[in-house]
């Protein structure tokens, strides 16, 4: 660009997203007289996904606000929790956030996994058809103009994942109500209806059930329980209703 030019600065939580010559303090950036903030912010770097309030000489703007010369631009980051209106709240997840698609079914949580690289268009698309929160790591996914939502997902550990997203979303928590594998919902089942689906060893050993309505799954308190328990009563402090 060879334009107008503009000063700039982002919020500190965005700044991972900007090149290193341009993170600290205010940067003086050129522009083309036409193109939006929008794709002024997204040229360096930021996802739209992670944008919240745009100020313009300490005014806030929209992202097709068109910038003139001199103008002074803040960009801070997405509120917390961030409101997602017009539908109910749900997460598709990509390829590479399997952990973290399970940890959020564990709590209860909506969240369609894709455990095959459908690439990036299907992805898109799928957000858009069912109304889902897309959570990704791949910024140029979170660009595509056709996602419903989306949400950039900041770490590559599990644990920093599911803060993240919690924190951010603040979902209702209702552990234990939905299928690891399959994101069904789980009932409650009896013993004998399911005992063709145990081995020996679980059937002598545990005697409360429950089974996935969608793909029959069946779950007990098993050698895991206790590391899933862990997850979940972390969650509950953390998020929960009565966390504050």
């Amino acid at each position: 660009m060879n334009g107008p030019e503009i000063t700039l600065s982002v919020a500190p939580e965005l700044r991972v997203f900007v090149p290193s010559e341009r993170r600290e303090g205010r940067t003086t950036l050129a522009t083309d007289g036409s193109s939006t903030l929008g794709h002024v912010i997204e040229s360096l770097g930021v996802p739209l996904t992670e944008a919240g309030r745009l100020l313009v000489d300490g005014e806030r703007v929209p992202v097709s606000h068109i910038p003139r010369a001199g103008e002074s631009v803040e960009v801070y980051g997405v509120e917390r929790p961030q409101p997602v209106p017009g539908a109910p709240l749900r997460f598709l997840l990509d390829v590479h956030l399997g952990t973290l698609a399970r940890r959020l079914r564990l709590l209860g949580v909506d969240a369609a996994y894709e455990n095959e690289d459908i690439g990036d268009p299907a992805l898109a698309a799928l957000s858009a058809k069912e109304k889902r929160v897309l959570l990704s790591r791949d910024r140029g996914l979170l660009r595509r103009r056709e996602i419903w939502a989306g949400a950039f997902v900041y770490s590559d550990r599990p644990d920093d994942q599911l803060r993240d997203v919690l924190s951010r979303f603040a979902p209702v928590l209702a552990p234990w109500s939905r299928c690891t594998a399959c994101n069904g919902s789980l009932r409650e089942a009896d013993k004998d209806a399911v005992q063709d689906r145990l081995r020996d060893g679980t059937q002598r050993t545990y005697d409360v059930f429950a089974q996935c309505a969608a793909c029959d799954r069946v779950y007990w308190r098993g050698a895991h329980h206790a590391r899933l328990e862990a997850i979940v009563a972390d969650a509950l402090r953390e998020f929960g209703p009565d966390s504050a």
